[in-house]
């Protein structure tokens, strides 16, 4: 089964946009080249493009990252997409900043828009694409991982992020077409 729908995962407003919680809004941002409407029956924005032929849906849930599951379930439903079908983009604590993996399925890990999303969906059998961010104490910092989540990475963890961003841009053709292999996993 190929993707059919790609949600980035990220908090709504300006206060939020260059913060690490929004990863997965950067990725979407980047495929959609401008084209993302206000769509309220999907309290997100979305649009509809052509991705290596296949027509694929793009989402941003307007809703905090806690509520991701209400606007990507809703879309899903209704245009009749299947968990198999949906990709999953988001920020992962546990990768260091410049990775990104591939994972089918699996725990949220705390992710509160994952648990939302399952729940939603009734199952955690989709894809997702885990953008490493790192975590506050393997990069040495303080912070609370709240605080770290919902502030800009520093310059170096930026472009170690921007990299991993576009090593999966280049695989996301392939997951549209139905390509799954093992040797994906590890997209960076």
């Amino acid at each position: 089964m190929s993707v059919r729908l790609i949600a980035g995962l990220g908090n709504p407003g300006t206060d939020y946009e260059l913060t690490r919680h929004n990863a997965g809004f950067w990725l979407v941002d980047q495929l959609a080249h401008g084209q993302l409407r206000r769509e309220t029956r999907f309290s997100g924005l979305a649009c509809k493009c052509k991705i290596a032929g296949e027509d694929i849906w793009l989402l941003e849930p307007q809703t905090f990252m806690n509520r991701s599951g209400q606007s990507v379930a809703s879309l899903a439903r209704f245009y009749k997409i299947e968990p198999e079908q949906i990709l999953v983009v988001h920020d992962e604590l546990d990768l260091d900043p410049g990775i990104a993996r591939l994972k089918k399925g699996g725990s949220p890990g705390g992710h509160n828009g994952l648990k939302d999303i399952d729940s939603a969906l009734g199952t955690r059998d989709y894809w997702r694409l885990r953008l490493g961010i790192g975590h506050p104490r393997t990069l040495g910092l303080q912070q609370a991982v709240v605080d770290f989540v919902l502030h800009r990475p520093r310059a170096e963890e930026q472009a170690m992020i921007d990299r991993a961003l576009e090593k999966s841009l280049n695989i996301i053709p392939l997951l549209c077409e139905g390509h799954f292999e093992q040797d994906r996993k590890s997209v960076v």
